[in-house]
């Protein structure tokens, strides 16, 4: 049977900076162990349970199914409403008789009537999340939208009281000109650019966060002993901050998170505007403090009807200017966040490479590299570098990412070329877990990966214009996920 051997052993090397602290992944310290690698890791294809189609490349004993692929035509969910596309960020909680609820995103674009019942933020954003009772084995039970009226929902996080917060990636609004697409703004009826909570199993409020910042949310994590929030923000032609929100009323006592808030992002000690983008000593360790942001959620000046003076540009800046006029620091692109053990893991996804002539590259995004692992260890105060890739050969381009029942971090890959999911394990190797096969999509992205609260089932999405989920499962145990 023909397979696929990608898996690469990091390489090791001394830490850096102003400190070295033991940590989940210490195995990256460690010079590389050489061994043969297992065939059953080999990545071979697969047949989709659904229609017996090649759709992805999995290790051997593992299988999968496909759902709410919108390319096979209208898909109408229970409460009416016709299925989206561009499935992002997800996360799975317990749902009734043994079944997952899944909370999954829609990175639907510029101004066009909202989807689903029930009255939207915005009645013309196109965004939102959907809901799905489905089995472990990738059946849908039952369906319908939870969230409507947002724009572009890239990803978000799981909450400790049983909820999905989404993010909005853009700060589009009819106070803003138009954005990358040129597309006007002016028939939006809100701004965008916050975050919202959506119940597992119910409907949001519809109200957005906005203390908690407009700006281009990414994905976000919560430490569930002091019901903080921390943020990525992914700016692609500019530096990128890495924010946390301090809300006023615990939202491990409430419930729920309110509107209240201070808004902060990361500076380094002793380093103002310390770049973070370019290529890091592995296990470059740095202490931080935060910077207060005075003025998270702007309106800027416009007259309805007309297209705002404000520009895009200019309106994306704006929140994280305050901090780096305070001396915060710069990311390349921050995407996935997920806490584990008093730890913030997040990813930039062309952080690692040589430095930035300046601070704005609206060709290629800010930052030269191929992708870094970041983790913020809460207590300590300290960010430590724990992967930096060494070409895309290796890893390219890392988005979204979770972390396994047994402590690996899976990585979802969003490139021009074959995407990969990966792993990377405590021990310190990188690995390959799944490769998408679309026929003429194989560079469609991977996005919201999510494990089942029993851990048997790993959900995913690929996020294109025709979007739909997977639900993968097998010997996990024998992988090392």
């Amino acid at each position: 049977m023909t397979t696929l051997n990608r898996r690469t052993v990091l390489k090791g090397a001394a830490a850096a900076g102003v400190a070295a602290f033991a940590g989940p992944f210490t195995g990256l310290l460690n010079p590389p162990t050489v061994a043969a690698k297992p065939a059953f890791r080999d990545l071979r294809p697969v047949p989709d349970l659904r229609d017996n189609t090649v759709r992805l490349w999995v290790p051997e004993g593992f299988q999968y199914r496909s759902f709410h692929d919108t390319a096979t035509g209208p898909i109408t969910l229970d409460d009416t409403t016709v299925l989206p596309g561009r499935h992002d960020g997800m996360a799975a909680f317990a749902g009734p008789n043994g079944n997952v609820i899944l909370v999954r995103n829609h990175e639907v674009n510029n101004p066009v009537p909202a989807f689903g019942p029930g009255t939207p933020y915005d009645a013309m954003a196109g965004g939102g999340t959907t809901t799905i009772e489905v089995t472990r084995f990738g059946e849908v039970v039952h369906a319908f939208t939870s969230l409507n009226g947002t724009q572009m929902n890239c990803s978000g996080g799981p909450t400790p009281w049983g909820s999905w917060i989404t993010c909005e990636e853009t700060v589009n609004g009819p106070d803003v000109g138009p954005d990358f697409t040129g597309v006007s703004n002016v028939p939006l009826t809100e701004r965008h650019g916050f975050i919202f909570e959506v119940p597992a199993g119910g409907q949001s409020n519809r109200e957005p966060i906005t203390r908690a910042g407009r700006f281009p949310h990414e994905a976000l994590a919560v430490d569930p002993r002091s019901g903080i929030v921390y943020m990525t923000e992914d700016n692609f032609e500019i530096p990128s901050g890495f924010y946390r929100f301090i809300p006023t009323t615990n939202p491990m006592e409430s419930g729920h998170l309110e509107n209240d808030g201070r808004l902060q992002m990361l500076a380094v000690r002793g380093i103002p505007n310390a770049d973070l983008a370019v290529t890091q000593p592995m296990r470059a360790t740095y202490h931080v403090d935060w910077v207060d942001i005075d003025d998270p959620a702007p309106t800027f000046p416009h007259t309805p009807g007309e297209t705002a003076p404000t520009t895009n540009d200019e309106a994306i800046a704006y929140v994280g200017q305050q901090g780096f006029d305070q001396g915060a620091a710069y990311f390349s692109r921050l995407e996935g966040a997920y806490y584990d053990n008093g730890v913030i893991y997040f990813t930039s996804t062309q952080g690692g490479g040589p430095v930035e002539p300046d601070l704005h590259d609206p060709d290629q995004g800010w930052g030269n590299g191929w992708g870094q692992v970041w983790a913020y260890r809460i207590d300590a105060q300290v960010l430590q570098l724990i992967y930096q890739s060494p070409g895309p050969d290796v890893l390219d381009f890392p988005d979204n990412l979770t972390i396994s029942p047994r402590g690996t971090i899976i990585l979802c890959e969003d490139n021009v070329d074959d995407n990969f999911i990966r792993g990377l394990n405590r021990g310190g190797q990188l690995f390959d877990i799944a490769l998408n096969r679309l026929a003429g999509r194989t560079n469609d992205e991977f996005a919201g990966a999510t494990f089942s609260p029993d851990g048997h089932t790993l959900f995913v999405n690929i996020q294109a214009r025709n979007g739909m989920t997977f639900a993968i499962w097998g010997p996990w145990e024998r992988v090392r996920v």
